[in-house]
């Protein structure tokens, strides 16, 4: 799944709203209410992605190139400290990947996040929502990037 945006920022404002501690769960509220992301976004580092329940994704930084690209591999599932990686349900998409990749033209920036998972019939769901996710959390996006 391949979703694109251009924004009328630079590639330093995406990126900090993207990944801004408080900026993050402005734009994420888009796929849950609450969420929030609990990672310093390093290369290698653990990421736990959760809702206002503290429930969500364990996931890792796979590679950040700070105002370029930032991937992210999702590992399992967590739930208030409780972390699962060998459930029916997290095995059906574990291993997916997320990345960001941040280009800018004549002040523009051009936003593309990448998904990569598995496309059987049992994602199909997944899939679905995250098609209908994504451009909401893109517009939010757009929208505080292109504040002043």
């Amino acid at each position: 799944m391949d979703f694109n945006i251009e924004i009328k920022a630079s590639r330093e404002k995406v990126w900090d709203v993207l990944f801004g501690e408080k900026t993050y769960p402005l734009w994420a509220a888009a796929f849950s209410e609450g969420s929030m992301a609990k990672t310093d976004w390093q290369k290698g580092s653990k990421a736990l992605f959760v809702d206002a329940s503290n429930r969500g994704m364990v996931s890792k930084i796979v590679d950040n190139v700070p105002n370029e690209y930032l991937s992210i591999e999702h590992l399992g599932m967590y739930d208030n400290g409780v972390e699962d990686y060998e459930s029916e349900e997290v095995k059906t998409w574990a291993g997916s990947k997320e990345s960001y990749t941040l280009t800018e033209a004549d002040g523009k920036t051009n936003l593309s996040i990448f998904m990569e998972m598995d496309e059987s019939e049992k994602n199909k769901d997944m899939i679905a929502m995250f098609g209908e996710m994504w451009p909401k959390a893109l517009t939010k996006v757009k929208e505080l990037s292109e504040q002043e």
